[in-house]
């Protein structure tokens, strides 16, 4: 786990954290309209950082749904610092996530 997901003092600047947890962890369709709390968030990328490290099954967080997250661990098994990943990687999806973009990650 990298440093940054393992400190989770982001958590206190994040969009979400005066938002009824409840609301966030919600099913379907319902998932994409909760994520727009987190493109304006500040430490968006943290969190999502720390839910792909953690492997988070269940909620929006960082601005992906369960599906979208499930497809990025697929895509890449081996990543043990996705911090370093999102911040600096030239590759197209971390480029999408740090534009503030949902990157298309070819959900089936």
């Amino acid at each position: 786990m990298s440093l940054m997901a393992a400190d989770q003092t982001w958590a206190a600047e994040a969009a979400c954290s005066q938002v009824d947890p409840d609301s966030l962890f919600v099913r379907g369709a319902a998932q994409r309209q909760v994520r727009q709390v987190c493109f304006s968030c500040p430490v968006r990328l943290n969190c999502l950082a720390d839910a792909l490290d953690s492997e988070t099954s269940f909620g929006v967080w960082g601005g992906l749904t369960e599906r979208e997250r499930r497809a990025l661990l697929r895509r890449y098994p081996d990543e043990t610092d996705w911090y370093t990943r999102l911040m600096s990687s030239d590759d197209p999806i971390a480029q999408d996530l740090r534009a503030g973009r949902v990157p298309r990650l070819g959900l089936r």
